[in-house]
Parts: structure tokens; sequence; C-alpha cells
């Protein structure tokens, strides 16, 4: 007979120490100990949390960002690097999933970074390595593009994990892509703030709303849990992002926060809903509610017609160069 798995989740609604990997890190190992020690057997982090999502590209102008830049780009990792190292044996340590967003470093280039997300197991192995396939708006001012070996979904011992980075979400391929391989539980994460507009205004981004949307979507129409992870935008932030000037720090106290939240199968909302305040966000989670809605839209399986949809997927890791050796006679 088959055993539906049920686990309780937590998910960071927190801020990274904006800018500084050392300090971020031992803020994420802080984190990832306080949610095992509370039962969690999943913590999620907000996207590019290590070390911090690049606001200033919303709201300053490109030649302005410079130093922003190269910042960024010496406190962000390789994957393969002593902070990627140090979080992966505490989470084996504590028996722990964690699911991270980060900046990730390429031994390619100085200059190219990636909107990157690992999902580290139990093991304290890495099961998934996903790179944001494409920067949406102003963020292809700071990253580049990611490939498709990472659009896979994970068995694990709580149940099937997928995930998407922010606008990744809107994209309905990717999506499916995810649906098709028996997905349960999809990761999804944001920003602290998405500005559209400068100086505020109503029709500026409603990033609480575009959450809601994506998220509640995705779960009704893949009949599982959507778990929302958004950083949380605190002042330490709002100081260095906008310096001295007075007019930025106060448009970034007005524009719309992002949301931490948990739907389920049929869409719903069944968690508290955490936007303005930093903390922890835990919710129990049961995969035997994916069965029966499966009943009314399966996707991936009766509700289906693969004789008239087809999709195909590259999944081949993309590299800026192929070496080949040849014998010299």
């Amino acid at each position: 007979m088959k055993n539906y798995p049920k686990s309780k989740i937590c998910i960071a609604h927190s801020a990274p120490v904006y800018l500084d990997v050392n300090k971020t890190v031992d803020k994420i190992i802080s984190i990832i100990d306080e949610a095992s020690r509370n039962g969690a057997e999943l913590v999620v982090f907000a996207e590019v949390f290590l070390p911090a999502f690049p606001i200033w590209c919303a709201i300053r102008p490109p030649t302005e960002n410079h130093d922003f830049f190269k910042l960024l780009a010496q406190n962000s990792i390789y994957i393969d690097g002593p902070e990627i190292s140090k979080i992966s044996e505490f989470a084996k340590k504590r028996k722990i999933i964690v699911s991270l967003g980060f900046n990730e470093l390429s031994k390619n280039s100085v200059g190219c970074i990636w909107n990157s997300n690992i999902i580290i197991g139990k093991d304290g192995k890495i099961n998934s390595h996903h790179r944001k396939i494409t920067p949406t708006f102003y963020e292809k001012l700071v990253w580049s593009h990611g490939d498709g070996s990472g659009l896979k979904v994970n068995e694990t011992d709580i149940g099937k994990i997928g995930m998407l980075i922010c606008g990744e979400n809107t994209n309905p391929l990717a999506r499916y892509s995810l649906l098709a391989q028996g997905e349960q539980i999809h990761i999804s994460t944001y920003p602290p703030v998405w500005p559209t507009h400068y100086p505020l205004t109503d029709t500026n981004y409603d990033l609480k709303s575009a959450i809601q949307i994506r998220a509640k979507g995705h779960s009704f129409e893949g009949k599982l849990f959507n778990l929302v992870c958004s950083s949380f935008l605190d002042k330490k932030t709002v100081e260095i992002v906008s310096g001295n000037n007075t007019e930025l720090a106060s448009y970034l106290d007005q524009v719309p926060n992002g949301i931490s939240m948990v739907t389920n199968p049929n869409g719903e909302t069944i968690s508290n809903i955490l936007q303005n305040e930093e903390g922890l966000l835990y919710c129990d989670i049961d995969i035997s509610e994916c069965v029966i809605p499966k009943q009314y839209h399966d996707v991936v399986g009766g509700y289906q017609r693969f004789d008239i949809f087809e999709l195909s997927v590259n999944r081949n890791p993309q590299t800026p160069i192929t070496l080949e050796t040849h014998n010299e006679i």
C-alpha cells in the first residue's frame, strides 16, 4: 500500500546581512538550527538570499551601480566553495533539507553572476542546482542566463520537490516541465521588493498580488503544495541601497513588499502570510491531499492529450567553451 508522507516545513521570511557573505552564512546556519529544533524537515530561503538581491538596479541608473556590482561579485560564491560546504555539513548534522538561493560566480569570468538555487538533502549532498533561466527586466544588468539542467524534481522522503525562481513561476512551460516529473511540493522564491515605477505610482507592480496569483495557480493546476519564500527588507538594507538619498529611502519604505506563504493542492492558502515583519513560517503538509484533486484535472495524466501537445526540454548544461584535445604526431 502506498504511504503518503506528512512533514513540517519552515519558510525563512528573513533578511540577509546585506552584501556580507560571511555574516549571512552565519545567519543561514542559525536559521537552519532553529528550524530543525522546531521539528521542520525542510527549510526554504529566498531568492539570492546569499548575499543579497540587487535592489539598486531597479531604482538607480546603471552608471551609478558599478560599486554595488563589484561588491556583489566580491560577496558571491562558487557552487563548490567553502560557504556551500559549511551549510551542507550543517544540514547533514541536523538531518534537514535546505533550499538556498544564492548569487553564484563563474570560474570562467570574474564578472559573470548567476541567480542560483540549490536543494541540499538530509545527507548534506546537493540534489538540485538550478540557475534562473532568464533574468527579468532590470535584473539583466546583473545576472547571466542560466540553462535547463536544473529543471528537475527531487525525490525525497517528504515528497517530490521542484523549484523555480521568481518570474520563472510565470513561465507555463517551465512549470509544466516540473509537473510532468511528478512534482508534489513546489518551492517559489522571491525578493523583498521588486520596484517597477519610480517615483511610486498606483501602477507600481503589486508583488503580493502577483505572488498569490502565481502560487495559487500552480498549486491548483498541479494539485500540489506551493512553498512561497520572499526575503524581508530591513532598515539596514534600505540604508545601504539608498545611501544618503532620503528620497530613495522613502521610496523603499513604501514600495510593496514580497510575501511568504503556503498554498495547498486546491489553491488555498493554508498558512499565515508574512510580509511586513521578519520571522520563520511553519506549516504541516500531507502529500495524501494531492491525490483526490487529481481526479478532476490531472494535467500530466488523464486530463492531458499527449497526442496533441508535446514538450521537449534541453537539460544539457551550457558552457562558454568546449576544448578538444588532439594527439600530436
